[in-house]
């Protein structure tokens, strides 16, 4: 499989490259400027998110969809590949992952509402929408809809489940010894228990997963800043500097180009976030919401929390402890934040521990739904059972196997899912348009 595992590694630094990069920004630049920075409204999606519209259609509250989508985002991308992003492009890189997060909020905004905008109603009455119904309703490309659902059913085995069991596996052995074969059989169990019951049941455990684990990674990162303070401002101007200056790294990093620096804050950013790849607006689709906008505006504060909160928090985590303690490996992406946390006296690794857990479960259950909803739009209902065994037996293959293959195959399905989300969202701009100047722009947000 050597040849395999070549291939993919060279298609997904392709895919991945900065066309791809370039791509996503100008998306996220384009709709910030179009919309008219959807950005300022995010305190405004903040309180709709938590409010209840109990008279308005669909299959869960805007805050279990928000919670699901979160659910899904939130996973070791926030806490690994924050770090790896530090020790390939330097400091510089965590502001540009915070900016790309920024943009991205428009991005998120935009994809509900196409969400709503172009959700169906099967004759059981569940709500279905995504990107495949964007494309295939608002500019019938049924094709690339198909296409969008296929790469969606694959890319949901990869990074939404046998990445985050295996992280989950690992973490647990190097830090309490367990088997990766008795982890990778619990987690099989717990992921049954609750994927078995339908986006309902999916939506209700992440409605009190994620507040919890979220609230609960950011107050440890607050205590460890705290326990870091003299170095916090320091770290700042560090970050603040690196992004703009090959030569400002210092305190224990290595110089990095500006180029490195925004190359991979951008892609960790964009890779955390998820805003522009197409997964979050599918649970969208079954939000109780009034109107699209509303929904879009709920949407759009899941970056924020993603990238511009959790992300932020623990880029300023790392690189305060590399400037307080310079024996820590800047250069090792993979142990840069085991050794940043560890630094940290009793509440650092179980901090980190708890946090790799809970983000790579919660991230199995979201992408459950993002993959049963692509087969269901390509095969029907029936299959849907069907695939959530398989979805359940890779939980267990995922905890003990070698992923080097499946992380490039994952990278490559999450790539080309982006590309015809993007094409309906630059395509549709008009529709966006001109929603968000009927709800949002006139004060109509309580209007059906």
């Amino acid at each position: 499989m050597d040849w395999l595992n070549d291939f993919l590694t060279e298609l997904s630094g392709l895919l991945w490259g900065w066309p791809m990069i370039i791509l996503l920004l100008g998306t996220h630049l384009f709709l910030t400027i179009r919309l008219r920075f959807p950005q300022r409204h995010i305190f405004k999606a903040i309180r709709l998110s938590v409010k209840k519209d109990p008279d308005a259609t669909g299959d869960v509250s805007q805050f279990g969809s928000l919670a699901t989508a979160l659910a899904a985002t939130i996973g070791t991308g926030n806490i690994i590949g924050v770090a790896t992003a530090i020790a390939l492009g330097g400091p510089g890189a965590v502001l540009w992952c915070w900016l790309t997060g920024v943009f991205g909020i428009s991005t998120k905004y935009a994809e509900g509402l196409l969400a709503i905008k172009y959700r169906v109603k099967t004759e059981s009455g569940k709500m279905l929408g995504g990107p495949m119904y964007a494309l295939e309703r608002g500019l019938g490309w049924k094709w690339l809809a198909v296409l969008f659902a296929v790469f969606t059913a694959l890319a949901a085995f990869g990074i939404g489940n046998t990445v985050q069991a295996n992280a989950i596996a690992t973490v647990t052995f190097e830090s309490y010894g367990i088997s990766p074969y008795l982890t990778g059989a619990f987690v099989c169990l717990l992921t049954g228990a609750v994927i078995l019951g339908g986006v309902k049941s999916i939506a209700r455990v992440c409605s009190m997963l994620v507040p919890f684990m979220a609230a609960f990674y950011v107050m440890g990162c607050i205590y460890i800043l705290c326990v870091n303070a003299e170095y916090l401002w320091p770290a700042l101007k560090l970050i603040c500097r690196a992004a703009f200056s090959p030569e400002a790294a210092g305190g224990g990093f290595i110089g990095s180009t500006v180029m490195m620096a925004a190359r991979f804050g951008i892609a960790r950013g964009l890779f955390s976030n998820e805003s522009g790849m197409g997964s979050a607006p599918i649970v969208a689709a079954a939000a109780q919401t009034r109107n699209p906008v509303r929904q879009a505006l709920v949407s759009s504060s899941g970056t924020f929390w993603d990238t511009v909160v959790i992300c932020a928090l623990t880029g300023l985590v790392i690189v305060s402890s590399v400037i307080a303690y310079p024996d820590i490996d800047f250069s090792n992406g993979a142990t840069l934040t085991k050794d940043a946390f560890a630094k940290i006296p009793v509440i650092g690794r179980p901090l980190l521990t708890f946090g790799l857990l809970t983000f790579a479960f919660s991230t199995i259950l979201g992408w459950c739904y993002y993959g049963e909803r692509a087969v269901e739009y390509l095969k029907g209902k029936n299959w849907v059972v069907g695939y959530r065994v398989i979805y359940i037996v890779a939980v267990f293959l995922g905890s003990v196997m070698n992923l080097a293959l499946v992380w490039n195959m994952a990278d490559c399905m999450n790539a080309l899912m982006a590309i015809p989300n993007l094409i309906s969202l630059l395509f549709l701009s008009g529709v966006l348009v001109h929603e968000t100047r009927k709800y949002l722009w006139s004060n109509r947000l309580d209007d059906y």
